[in-house]
């Protein structure tokens, strides 16, 4: 299983994760900030659980281009 958490109420709207993994990410039109796309919202943690491990290294280079650190990937 592959969990990714973005904390959207910490992003600044840079666009960074939306240009290294448009798959899973996009930019709110609403607020500017971004969207972890299928994901479900626990008090501003935006989760996606995905049992393909294919996503990960997308996934990992959005959170590392993030300069907020507000995107985690964890495999279990």
């Amino acid at each position: 299983m592959v969990i990714i958490t973005l904390q959207r109420d910490k992003c600044i709207g840079c666009n960074y994760c939306v240009e290294m993994d448009p798959a899973h990410f996009q930019m709110s039109k609403k607020d500017g900030k971004s969207v972890l796309l299928h994901s479900q919202n626990a008090k501003g943690f935006f989760t996606l659980k995905s049992p393909n491990h294919v996503i990960v290294e997308s996934c990992e280079l959005a959170a590392k281009a993030c300069p907020v650190k507000i995107i985690t990937v964890k495999e279990t």
